[in-house]
């Protein structure tokens, strides 16, 4: 059986791969992480209580205080996007878009760049997401894989053969 997909790393697809690490490989991480940054919130909110209590000043500290937390808040619900957009401008000249054929052997990535040959052992985990699959080598390494672009098969069936291939679940990220 071969399936092929065609996908481009845009914002879009980097911001669908940045959430699946994080929900992957990352999640303890992660959240520790969202912890620590909920509780320096929690501690801004604390911090201007008695401000407000004595007739409510707006001082430098207050206003420092919370505009660190909006940043905090704000990072918090952007997360992803902004460690796609990181990815984005890191990537090599040519990568912006790859041609992949899967094989019983082994499966190829085809970039402006050149080829390159994947073994199935070397791969961490799998996500899955609505538009994508998602295979995760570490931490900070991943590869895409558009659904809309599948040749060979549905997702369905493509799921059931890299679990078979990898031995690893497919863990549905959203």
């Amino acid at each position: 059986m071969k399936y092929t997909f065609d996908t481009d790393y845009d914002q879009r697809a980097l911001t669908a791969m940045a959430r699946a690490l994080r929900k992957t490989l990352r999640r303890k991480s992660s959240r520790t992480t969202r912890f620590f940054a909920l509780l320096i919130v929690a501690l801004a909110v604390l911090l201007t209580i008695p401000a407000a209590r004595e007739g409510f000043e707006l001082t430098v500290n207050v206003a420092a205080t919370w505009l660190a937390a909006i940043v905090i808040v704000g990072v918090f619900f952007l997360e992803d996007s902004i460690n796609a957009y990181i990815a984005k401008r890191k990537m090599m000249l040519g990568t912006e878009s790859a041609k992949s054929q899967f094989t019983d052997e082994s499966y190829t990535t085809e970039t402006d760049l050149g080829v390159s040959e994947w073994k199935y052992d070397r791969i961490d985990a799998i996500a899955e997401t609505k538009r994508y699959f998602v295979f995760l080598f570490d931490r900070s390494h991943a590869q895409l894989y558009d659904k809309e672009s599948i040749g060979g098969g549905t997702a369905d069936e493509f799921r059931s053969f890299i679990e078979e291939k990898t031995g690893l679940p497919v863990e549905y990220v959203g």
